[in-house]
């Protein structure tokens, strides 16, 4: 602990972050019809950006931001229901949700009404309701292992852990894309955050690089610590999830412009109100890349990046 007391520091500030993320034509609108309801979770950081993306959208359209009426629920469970109750009596047009809570009290109150998601990590919910589609936070598997390819060229073995009960069928994808692009994926099980430190050093001396993906049991404020210390030690370098994993002490993130994020959902929503069902649009993911670079980590893993690469992230921890 006492030798990396920068990354003990960075670390801290990530675990806040992370708390937050478990908790990246004009529009045809009825003459008589109600508001766009714009339903945010928490009014504060990407999920604001989020939300001024949106409106952007439907303030270049003419008289369509008249419509939009903004709910903040600062958390409050009880709050949600409450706006989203009212909802049905008022003619919606159609709801914008910004996080889970947001989200998941949307799907279960108002089925008739369209839904465009945002600020949640994964589709399965929204596949699951006829009335909703979005952006989802996750990038695919491509694009995140193309990055990686990018970053780290001479990296071919990518260890990955996962809980089996939540990513099974995600790393079977992977397998396949990874196999794909010239990389072998190495993938450790871990289905408590107990058995971690094992998974870890079943890695070290096979992996070249550790790739870091959505997983509530192996990436959580618990084991952020763990996680970046392992790559320090045994210079493996570390993708992390967002910028502030890159701050934190990861090579490299890549994360997501929120604004056009909200942008993104303002068109498909567009869509939605000039008469196409939600349930034909598939949700998506993340149209713009953006990604975080920490030289200080690179130095010590002793890797040296291209100078293009390094003017071209959109931060760059020295």
């Amino acid at each position: 602990m006492t030798r990396f007391p920068r990354l003990t520091c960075y670390v801290a500030a990530l675990i806040t972050v992370l708390l937050f993320i478990v908790d990246v034509q004009p529009v045809a609108v009825a003459a008589d019809g109600g508001p766009i309801l714009m339903v945010i979770s928490q009014g504060t950081g990407p999920y604001k950006e989020v939300l001024t993306g949106f409106r952007q959208y439907f303030t270049s359209q003419n008289g369509a931001a008249a419509l939009l009426e903004e709910h903040s629920l600062q958390g409050d469970t009880s709050k949600a229901s409450q706006v989203l109750k009212d909802a049905k009596t008022r003619r919606t047009q159609l709801i914008f949700t910004v996080g889970s809570l947001a989200t998941q009290t949307a799907l279960q109150e108002t089925p008739e009404i369209p839904i465009v998601a945002s600020m949640i990590l994964n589709a399965d919910e929204l596949k699951k309701s006829a009335n909703a589609t979005g952006v989802v936070l996750d990038f695919s598997l491509e694009t995140q292992l193309q990055w990686l390819q990018k970053i780290m060229p001479q990296a071919k073995a990518v260890g990955v852990l996962f809980n089996p009960k939540e990513n099974r069928t995600k790393i079977d994808a992977a397998i396949k894309v990874a196999r794909s692009l010239g990389l072998t994926l190495l993938t450790g099980e871990v289905e408590t955050p107990q058995a971690l430190p094992e998974a870890l050093d079943n890695l070290a001396h096979q992996a070249e690089v550790l790739w870091g993906i959505t997983d509530q049991t192996v990436l959580s404020p618990q084991t952020a610590e763990p996680i970046l210390l392992f790559s320090f030690r045994n210079r493996i370098p570390f993708a992390g999830l967002s910028t502030s994993w890159a701050k934190a002490g990861a090579l490299y993130a890549l994360d997501r412009d929120y604004r056009d994020l909200g942008m993104q959902c303002g068109e498909i929503a567009a869509k939605i109100l000039h008469g196409t069902p939600a349930s034909t649009l598939l949700p998506q993911t993340p149209r713009k890349v953006s990604y975080a670079l920490n030289l200080k980590t690179a130095e010590h893993m002793k890797l040296t990046l291209p100078q293009p690469l390094i003017d071209g992230a959109q931060q760059v921890f020295r």
